[in-house]
This record gives C-alpha cells, sequence and structure tokens, in this order.
C-alpha cells in the first residue's frame, strides 16, 4: 500500500547493475589498504618474490637446461604467474559476501554484484602487475619478446575465468560445509604447487606422468600459453578445448549452486558456530 515502484528500462537496469559493480570492485580493490596503488605494489611485489624463489631454484637445481630455448624469465612468468592469478582469483570469488551477508541489505547490492566485484578486482590487479612485471624484466633483464600476444592473452583471460567458475561453486558450498570447504581449497591450491605444470613443459613429461597432470586444466592452459609466448615451442599434450569447455560446464554448476543456496541460506545456521 506504501511502497511506491518505480519501472526502469532493460537499459538502465543494466547500467545500474554496472555502476555497483564498478563501486564494489573499487571497495574490494582498496579494502585491503585504503591506498589502491598499495594493493597493486604488493601483488606486484608478491609476484616478484615466487619468480625470485624459483629462479635460485632452477639455479640451483639445474632446471634451465630443461626449459625452452628463449627468454628463461619469461618461462618463469609464463608458469608462476598464471598460477598465481588463478589461485588469487579462486580464493576471492570463494571469500565474496553471500546471501546472508549485511552487505546484502542495501538495495542494489546483491550475491552477483559481489562475485563480479571481487573477480574483476583480482583482474584489475593482476593486470597491471603482469604489465609492470614484463616492462621491469624488458628493460632490467633482457628484451621480452612474445609470439603471439592474442593468444597469450587470451590464455590469461581464460585462467582467471576458470578460477572465477570454481571460486563460485565453493561459494555456493560454504554455507553447507563451512568446514569443509576452506580444507577443499587449501588441498587444490596445495596440489597445483605441483600439477598446475608452471615448472616443466608437457612435451618434455615421460608419457607415464601425463595421466596425473591432465586432469587439471591449469595445466593446459600454462602448456598452451608458452605455445602463445614462445616461437618454438609446440604444445602436443594439451589443448585449448578442454579448460574452456571445464569452464563452462563449472560455471553452469556454480550458479546452480549459487542460486540454490541464495534461496534456501540462512543467517542463523551461524549462530553455534
Amino acid at each position: 500500500m506504501f511502497e511506491t515502484r518505480t519501472s526502469q528500462s532493460t537499459w538502465a537496469l543494466v547500467f545500474n547493475f554496472l555502476e555497483v559493480t564498478f563501486y564494489a570492485s573499487v571497495r574490494k580493490v582498496r579494502k585491503g589498504h585504503g591506498n589502491a596503488l598499495l594493493s597493486i605494489v604488493l601483488s606486484i611485489l608478491q609476484s616478484l618474490l615466487f619468480i625470485a624463489a624459483f629462479y635460485l631454484m632452477f639455479n640451483f637445481l639445474g632446471g634451465r637446461t630443461v626449459a625452452v630455448r628463449g627468454n628463461f624469465m619469461v618461462y618463469l612468468v609464463s608458469g608462476i604467474f598464471m598460477y598465481l592469478t588463478h589461485i588469487q582469483t579462486v580464493r576471492a570469488v570463494m571469500g565474496a559476501e553471500g546471501p546472508t551477508s549485511a552487505m546484502m541489505q542495501h538495495g542494489p547490492m546483491n550475491t552477483l554484484v559481489s562475485i563480479c566485484s571481487e573477480a574483476l578486482a583480482i583482474l584489475y590487479t593482476q593486470t597491471i602487475a603482469i604489465m609492470c612485471i614484463l616492462l621491469l624484466i624488458h628493460t632490467v633483464v633482457l628484451p621480452v619478446e612474445i609470439h603471439d600476444w592474442p593468444g597469450a592473452l587470451r590464455m590469461f583471460i581464460l585462467v582467471w575465468a576458470l578460477g572465477v567458475v570454481l571460486g563460485i561453486i565453493l561459494m555456493a558450498l560454504k554455507p553447507w560445509m563451512p568446514d569443509l570447504v576452506p580444507i577443499l581449497s587449501m588441498v587444490y591450491i596445495r596440489a597445483n604447487m605441483i600439477f598446475s605444470g608452471k615448472m616443466v613443459l608437457a612435451n618434455m613429461m615421460p608419457a607415464m606422468m601425463l595421466p596425473a597432470f591432465r586432469w587439471n586444466p591449469l595445466f593446459h592452459v600454462i602448456d598452451q600459453t608458452r605455445g602463445y609466448v614462445f616461437v618454438n615451442y609446440f604444445p602436443h599434450n594439451t589443448n585449448v578445448a578442454y579448460p574452456f569447455y571445464f569452464c563452462l560446464a563449472a560455471l553452469l554448476v556454480g550458479m546452480m549452486f549459487e542460486s540454490y543456496t541464495r534461496k534456501h541460506a540462512s543467517a542463523s545456521w551461524d549462530a553455534r558456530r
């Protein structure tokens, strides 16, 4: 009786959604630090520390002899940075505010905005981070030459999208299994330290070891990335189709789980925790 409803066109709803998502993404970037620039700098430093650690490990263990011919730093970046982007996206989306969050009390806010803002915040920081790292390598170490920039960019978007869809699944399962989901995410992240293939080339792996890696879509994306980055590397044991269709299927399952959880989740579930 006292409620007033304002009809909006489809375009008005779309622009309203994009506006709310933009402000929510800015909030995510600045959430850890009041200065958004500092958040990006810390992301760059984390990536540089990983790259430096693996560079030293490869030098001490003699792993540089099995690397693809070309810029060795780019070889490390093509594996390590893809891995970091993937796991950071999984963690961010998994930790997105759910239907029982206090933020959902605001009218324009919903779980889709929360998911998109987390995903876009990671994509924003990681894109700037990889550009800065490649510029640093190009100016300080060796000139960076990428054989197929559009192909490498597609793999970067694909590895980010895989992190988004897996994060949605974990986010949807979290209200139902709050103690198990963090364990599952930790096991997945630790397993990818080995089975992502960021330190090896699929073409040089023994045939008996390939089945242990082929289940992982991240392994396929990283190996295909090196095929786009280096002119003299042609991936024979991986493909783009598997991670792409895996991403579509996981997105469908994740959105179904998220929709069901959104309709049935209750704030009282955490009353005893």
